[in-house]
This record gives C-alpha cells, sequence and structure tokens, in this order.
C-alpha cells in the first residue's frame, strides 16, 4: 500500500507540473500553436463524420481546432485541464471552454468523434488505459477519435511536461488493452511549428 501511494503522489505531482507549464506560459502557447496547421490532420479525421456531428476537442489547448470546427458547422465542445489556456480558448472561439481533467470525462454515447491533438500525450501509459476507456465510452456507436503523440519510445519528463510517446509497433501492442477500438488510420508528420520540423509525430484514427 505504501508503494502505491507514492506512486500516485508521483502521478500527481507530475501532473500538476504539466498543467503549471501551461498555466504559466499561456500567452506564449497560444502564439505559438493558434495558427499552426493542421488542416490536413482535421481533414483526415472529419472525413469520418457526419455534417453537423457533435466532436468534443479533449485538451483543446488554444483552442484552433475549436474554431474551425465550429466554423466549419459542427457542434463543439472543448475542454482543457489547464484554467488559463480555457480562459484563452473561450475568448478566442467564442465558447465556454470547461476545465476539466482528461479522467473527469463522464460522457456516454455522446459524439460523433472526439479530437485529441496532441493533449492525451501528456498522460502517463498507464493511465492513458482508462482514460481510453472513457473516451470510448463518450463515443456514439462507429464514433471515432483522432490522436497523436510524438514519434518514439520516451516516457517521462521533457522540457518540464510529462511525456508518452508512440510508434506504430509500441501503440499496436497498447491497444490489445483496448478492444472496442480499432486502428482505422495511422501516419507521421512532421511538426508544423517553426523550427521544429525534425520532429515527427505519429497520428492516429480510432472507431469504436
Amino acid at each position: 500500500m505504501k508503494g502505491k501511494d507514492l506512486r500516485e503522489s508521483k502521478t500527481v505531482t507530475m501532473e500538476e507540473k504539466t498543467l503549471s507549464y501551461y498555466n504559466e506560459r499561456t500567452k506564449e502557447f497560444f502564439e505559438n500553436t493558434v495558427n499552426a496547421d493542421v488542416s490536413p490532420q482535421r481533414e483526415r479525421f472529419l472525413k469520418y463524420l457526419k455534417n453537423g456531428g457533435d466532436i468534443l476537442d479533449f485538451g483543446c489547448g488554444s483552442g484552433r481546432d475549436t474554431k474551425a470546427f465550429l466554423d466549419a458547422g459542427y457542434n463543439v465542445e472543448a475542454t482543457d485541464g489547464s484554467v488559463e489556456l480555457c480562459k484563452t480558448a473561450s475568448k478566442f472561439t467564442g465558447i465556454k471552454v470547461k476545465n476539466k481533467l482528461f479522467q473527469e470525462l463522464d460522457d456516454i454515447e455522446k459524439y460523433d468523434g472526439i479530437w485529441a491533438c496532441s493533449s492525451i500525450l501528456h498522460v502517463s501509459k498507464a493511465d492513458l488505459k482508462s482514460i481510453f476507456e472513457k473516451m470510448t465510452r463518450a463515443l456514439k456507436k462507429d464514433g471515432v477519435i483522432y490522436t497523436s503523440f510524438k514519434y518514439g519510445d520516451f516516457e517521462g519528463e521533457r522540457n518540464g511536461r510529462y511525456f508518452s510517446d508512440f510508434t506504430e509497433k509500441s501503440f499496436k501492442e497498447f491497444m490489445a488493452y483496448q478492444p472496442e477500438l480499432s486502428i482505422i488510420d495511422s501516419w507521421i508528420t512532421s511538426d508544423v511549428r517553426p523550427g521544429r520540423g525534425d520532429e515527427k509525430w505519429l497520428n492516429l484514427i480510432l472507431k469504436k
């Protein structure tokens, strides 16, 4: 029991540290990401959704993609764990962005799609299992999830935040714990932010 308490304490501390990173650097993060062009990823995600469908932007950050989905006529809800990012994203998108942690997702069969772009990568692989279960429950039948991770095998603290990286192989192995989801699309991209083109990302679309 003592060992378990220590592990839980470590997880909470790292989660708080990651959230503090975004709360303290909100303006910088917003400016660096709001114009990053991930429209090809959005288009690949949206082809699996009906027009005007229900989308959850799960860890919306700047609100960039929430706004794009709203402008395209979709019904969008957005959440983020950072209080300050929620304030900024709410102003940018014109909708109320809810301050919720990933593990607080408790919706049942509500969304046609969940967009988790560069967000749940901050969760440990052990905790990701339950997060994916919550996401699956929140999806309607035949609903889809888009998510992205830095490409590699690293897990731990990097630049003041927690990261779980994946390759195609390691993610396929991870998906063995998610029998209700199947990988229907995966591809690798370079980071679209200036000066970071050498960083690779694993993009995934999963179907319930």
